[in-house]
């Protein structure tokens, strides 16, 4: 067993796998959330295009995602707010991690809107907010769960 990439502290085939492979669907926006990310990390294109709400897939196709993974390295989530949501509506803020390229770390800081319909949880928009600054005791960007003084100290 492994752990999930999401960073719920469950393993993978408990947590975010049956979403990915449609066993299952996210029962909530934090789920379906946490699963994006983990099909970022894994490059799962379908499950990305699939959960995006159908008034944005027009943007979005395959050919686009794989041109934005080239290089990036998904190695963190952090859940900063998922309040209550109402029945078909709901909001995740949260922090991405990754590493470019160049080797370079970067983060996504964003409040993501969610809307359900018939029953599946998708991904309709959200704002970009500002990057989060990181203390000293925080665990590391890269996801290796050390302090960040003691893993990548600046």
């Amino acid at each position: 067993m492994s752990a999930c990439p999401c960073c719920s502290g469950l393993d993978y085939e408990e947590c975010c796998c049956p979403l990915l492979q449609g066993i299952d669907v996210a029962q909530t926006p934090e789920a379906l959330m946490r699963s994006r990310f983990v099909a970022f990390a894994r490059k799962a294109h379908g499950y990305l295009i699939s959960t995006w709400h159908h008034s944005r897939r027009i943007n979005e196709d395959e050919t686009t995602l794989k041109s934005s993974f080239a290089g990036i390295r998904w190695t963190r989530l952090d859940i900063i707010d998922a309040p209550a949501y109402t029945e078909n509506r709901g909001e995740v803020e949260f922090v991405a991690f990754y590493v470019d390229e160049e080797d370079k770390p970067g983060q996504l800081h964003e409040r993501s809107r969610f809307v359900r319909e018939k029953g599946h949880w998708l991904y309709l928009d959200g704002d970009i907010l500002p990057p989060v600054k990181l203390g000293r005791n925080d665990p590391c960007w890269c996801g290796s769960q050390n302090k960040l003084k003691a893993c990548h100290p600046t």
